[in-house]
């Protein structure tokens, strides 16, 4: 049977506090419905249906934003009235021989290996529903699976509805289910709001079936930490640790080093040679490419870079979409703002700044710079202080250096210019037009002297 996926994503969360839909915020810089979606996605659906409510026009959005590559639609639930109207608001879009798996968007860590399981368990058993359950030493709001003495299931009981001794029950429900969409549209109907919370729940679906002598199947997961719901930003803030947490001992377990995995972010890929070493407090996101022998230093923020073998990050510097060869040296406190190669053994020191710049092998800035829209040759020296003017204003305009040039300190290149090979320009220089191959360019004022000057002072009242 083709495999259809619906995603729950109309809830309120009321408990958020913010005006932003429960399911769009963050776990590692995605929204938690898209990492519903990427799991989804991963399973090779014939397609995903997913339910909104609540701002559902900006959780569709969303959605399709995520549906490359797969038939995605998304479909609204009116009033939020349980877990059982909402699969309903969802049945128009399902196909009568498709087996259905029902996924949460507040459940961003769902394992991909769990619900792979559970659907061959569907598969491979007589059951005609599967449910992915958990033992918990404290269950407590969480609906129990009810069980016969000879050990099959015999429905679930919701927290707010359990009796005293079916409050005692370790075994939970953990929501998400599998089943053929004809059961499915069987018995969706017959689901009533009898109950404390007068909603329809979606756990119904298990008495019932048991109750016309069908089978109902559970695979128990260890994975809890990974199935449990975001309803607060305190558990927002656990389900993002808990993934770090993950990514971090991959990383270890490939052989990266980690000087604390407590204090590291992945908040998208990374691919990486061998003896790698990332300080604290680094922050990595879009997608990451390390060499061999990368050095990353504490408090480092990379985006979309792609870091050759023996590189050099110092601490607290800011790199996006840039590429930098080998044995390159960065920061610390540099900033590299999109579109800059640095090639082999070039140097950005501190609180120097980049922004589509090309440095050639071997050149250095050392610090308090900023070369914008800048093509730099090899060997070149940048004094401390220099500026290419690259912004008039309305338009950004190039600064080309080539080889073997000398930079003064507090200098400004006034874009557009060309500053030829083994040119010098002097400290203090405004460079306004080509400067040719060789040659020594300054512009200085004569200095004024004035002895025995006396400085204003503020007069007493």
């Amino acid at each position: 049977m083709k495999l259809e996926i619906v995603i729950l994503a109309a809830g309120l969360g009321k408990r958020m506090h913010s005006a932003l839909p429960k399911v769009l915020h963050q776990v590692a810089g995605h929204s938690m419905l898209s990492h519903v979606i990427a799991t989804a996605k991963a399973l090779n659906p014939h397609k995903i249906v997913v339910v909104t409510g609540h701002q559902g026009e900006l959780v569709a959005a969303e959605a399709q934003r995520c549906a490359a590559e797969v038939s995605l639609s998304c479909c609204r639930q009116v009033e939020q009235k349980g877990t059982a109207d909402a699969v309903k608001a969802a049945l128009p879009e399902l196909t009568d021989d498709s087996v259905v798996l029902v996924l949460y968007a507040d459940t961003p860590l769902t394992p991909l290996d769990d619900l792979k399981q559970l659907l061959d368990a569907l598969d491979q058993t007589s059951a005609q529903l599967m449910l992915l359950t958990c033992l918990l030493a404290d269950p407590t709001g969480y609906g129990r699976i009810v069980r016969a003495a000879d050990g099959r299931i015999q429905g679930i009981v919701e927290q707010k509805d359990c009796s005293p001794e079916q409050l005692k029950i370790s075994e939970i429900n953990s929501g998400i289910i599998a089943l053929p969409c004809r059961v499915l549209q069987q018995y969706l109907p017959r689901i009533d709001c009898n109950n404390a919370q007068h909603e329809y729940y979606l756990t119904d679906l298990t008495g019932l079936i048991v109750k016309d002598g069908g089978q109902v199947g559970a695979l128990t997961s260890n994975n809890f930490a990974y199935l449990r719901g975001v309803n607060s930003k305190l558990q927002l803030a656990e389900a993002e640790r808990t993934y770090q947490r993950q990514q971090a001992e991959r990383l270890l377990t490939e052989g990266v080093t980690l000087a604390d995995p407590d204090r590291f972010d992945l908040r998208g890929s990374l691919e990486h040679g061998n003896d790698c070493y990332i300080d604290i407090n680094c922050v990595f996101s879009g997608h990451c490419v390390l060499g061999n022998n990368v050095v990353i230093g504490a408090g480092c923020i990379i985006r979309d870079c792609v870091i050759d073998d023996n590189v050099v990050i110092s601490p607290y510097s800011v790199l996006e979409q840039s590429h930098l060869k080998p044995e390159v040296t960065v920061g610390p406190f540099a900033r590299l703002r999109p579109g800059n190669t640095l090639e082999e053994k070039a140097h950005v020191g501190n609180f120097v700044e980049l922004k589509k710049a090309h440095l050639g092998a071997g050149t250095k800035a050392g610090h308090l710079s900023y070369l914008g829209d800048s093509e730099i040759g090899a060997g070149v020296n940048i004094g401390a202080g220099t500026i290419t003017c690259n912004y008039d204003g309305a338009n950004k305009h190039q600064t080309v250096i080539e080889d073997d040039v000398f930079v003064g300190s507090d200098t400004q290149l006034v874009a557009p210019v060309t500053v030829r090979r083994g040119a010098t320009i002097a400290a203090g220089t405004t460079v306004t037009k080509e400067v040719p191959a060789d040659a020594l360019v300054l512009t200085r004022t004569r200095a004024l002297y004035k002895t025995h000057y006396q400085r204003p002072r503020k007069q007493k009242k």
